[in-house]
This record gives C-alpha cells, structure tokens and sequence, in this order.
C-alpha cells in the first residue's frame, strides 16, 4: 500500500505518481538553501517519482560541489557550467549571491569542464544575461568558448538567456550541439526560431503564474519540452523554496494546456530527457 503526505496536491495527482515518471532538468541543489536538509528534499522527489535531478554548476567552486552530489546520490545528475562571469560577480557584489563570490578564470572553468566530461550529462549553466552588466562583447567571447567546446565534447547546452535572448540565439542556431533553453523569457518570433533550429525549452514550476510560460506550452510541440524548477528559485508562490518534487506542478499545468493526460504528458518528457541526455 502506498502512503503519501503531499501538500499542495490533489488525490488525482497523487494516483497519477504511481505511474509519472517526473525529471527535473535545472536545479541548484548546492544552493545553501538546501544545505540543513537536502536528505529530505531528495526523498521527497524521489517519493513524487522524479528519477533525475539535473544539478547545474556556475563557477569552479560550485561545480565541484555539483560532482560530489551526483556521486553521493544516483538521482542527481552533473552539469558543469559557467554562469556570466561578469554578472555573476554583480550579483555577489549587490549581495544576491555572496556564496558565489570567489573570483574564477573563463580558462579554469573550461579545463574542469574538459577534466570530468565523462562524469557531467551536460554543460550548464551557460550562456549571457545583459540584464546585470553592459560588458556584452566579453560575454559573446567566452559564451562562444563554451559552445566550441560542448560541440567538441559532445555534451548539450543548458543556456541562461536573460535579456540576450536575439544574441543566445542567433549564436547557437548554427551549433552542431543539442541546446535547452532554460527559461526562456523571450519574444515570441525568437521562441519559434528556436524551436526551428532544434532547440528544446524546459518549463519551470511557476508557469502556474506566468502567462509566458503558458504561452510556450501552446505552441510549442511536446516532444521539444522539458521540466524544471530552477530551484531554490521560480517557485509557485514567489517567496518560497522551490525544489525538484514539485515539478509535478508543472506537468499537471502542462496536461491542462494540451488537454492531455498527465501520465501521458510524463512519459513523453522523460522520453524527451533520455533523447537530450541520454
């Protein structure tokens, strides 16, 4: 018998987990908002039926940090990233981010990056954010050092576009490599340019409040879409935690946009994340 505490959820979603199999592709689990229960938060998505967690990188400090998560529980999953120099190191100076704040070489990131290829299923997060700085030529340079060496390595992109959404993809629709947008907050002539060349989105939680988001899901095929929650961030309520158990949100919006079952919906996204990732 299957005994599940659930809050937020509705004894339909809660049938429906015997069945979902759930994937969160973009998440910050090294975050130090996770670091009093982490233990927790992964036995809750394991029991909401998520079978990977994504953890992304964004400095050498972090993705060393990502590395030992993914040996320490086979849920999650390795990528190595390298977040905008530049506004990164905004972020810790306005503090947003002061566990992030120690400086760190474009080459340094790389090197690791080549080091544990065999131990990472993708590069991320990567990519350009014009929103915390006007350095943007830098930004072109080391975001195309990114992508020349995921295409040499053969490893997807998971790509941070805010604000250089045109230039994000007018850099990568010519790459030989898979690309996932991580929410993606674009007009909507660039979002079906991407879908053209190939691209793949991954929704996170808080399309239960975004009208954007939503609108994705109507227009985009479902084969091309993936499930995240950004966490600690993107949560349904802005001031609280998110985490990787409560992708199952985002599924059920998901189903309600497509007017489809939310099994259905499930199995054809973690079909999506094998194809990607796999």
């Amino acid at each position: 018998m299957f005994i599940f505490k659930c809050n937020g959820y509705s004894y339909k979603d809660i049938y429906f987990l015997i069945f979902m199999l759930l994937v969160d592709v973009h998440a910050h689990l090294d975050h130090p908002f996770f670091e009093n229960d982490l233990e927790l938060v992964i036995e809750r998505a394991r029991n909401m039926g998520v079978k990977s967690i994504i953890t992304n990188g964004v400095n050498p400090d972090s993705n060393k940090r990502v590395l030992e998560l993914a040996k320490k529980y086979d849920i999650v999953k390795a990528a190595l990233g390298m977040y905008p120099i530049d506004a990164l190191q905004k972020e810790t100076e306005t503090g947003e981010a002061p566990w992030l704040q120690k400086p760190f070489t474009v080459e340094e990131c790389l090197a690791e990056i080549r080091k544990h290829k065999d131990n990472i299923v993708a590069i991320g997060e990567v990519g350009m954010d014009f929103a915390m700085t006007d350095n943007h030529d830098e930004q072109r340079e080391h975001f195309q050092q990114v992508i020349e060496l995921a295409e040499k390595i053969k490893k997807p992109l998971i790509v941070h576009s805010r604000k250089a959404e045109p230039e994000v993809v007018e850099m990568l629709k010519e790459t030989k490599t898979k690309v996932l947008m991580h929410c993606f907050s674009g007009k909507k002539k660039l979002f079906l340019e991407g879908l053209k060349h190939g691209f793949y989105y991954s929704i996170p939680v808080n399309i239960i409040r975004s009208d954007q988001f939503q609108s994705w899901v109507q227009h985009a095929p479902l084969n091309r879409l993936l499930t995240e929650t950004d966490a600690p961030y993107l949560g349904i309520r802005r001031d609280d935690r998110n985490e990787p158990s409560e992708v199952l949100h985002t599924i059920t919006k998901i189903a309600e946009i497509k007017n489809m079952d939310p099994e259905e919906v499930a199995n054809i996204i973690y079909q999506n994340y094998q194809k990607l990732f796999g």
